[in-house]
């Protein structure tokens, strides 16, 4: 049987920990942030406001927008008034961010529509 030198051992093992460490950081982080915005579309008075189309809407969320742009997005469930003051900002970040949040309606209008 050959052994691997004590180097080579401390740095296999220090690859493998920080695998199940940034595997762990998967795990525990995402399920955190997931679902922001399907939460807020289930808890909005919307009468079209469904289960399935509000995880539609989210899984679409996920790949579109940031988890930042995700959490600003679902407070507009309640407060539809702070989309218009961003849609007329002429801030550069709010107009950059309108711009991604018509492209994600868009696209989840075609995906769960």
């Amino acid at each position: 049987m050959t052994f691997l030198p004590t180097s080579l051992r401390a740095a296999g093992l220090c690859a493998l920990l920080s695998a199940q460490v940034f595997a762990a950081q998967i795990v525990f982080v995402q399920p955190a942030e997931a679902g922001v915005i399907e939460r807020a579309c289930r808890s909005s008075d919307r009468s079209a406001a469904n289960p399935s189309l509000c995880r539609c809407i989210q899984k679409v969320a996920n790949v579109q927008l940031t988890s930042a742009e995700r959490r600003t997005v679902s407070k507009w469930f309640g407060d539809p008034h702070q989309a218009q003051v961003v849609r007329q900002s002429s801030n550069w970040r709010d107009e950059q961010l309108w711009e991604r949040y018509k492209l994600f309606g868009d696209t989840a209008a075609k995906t769960c529509g």
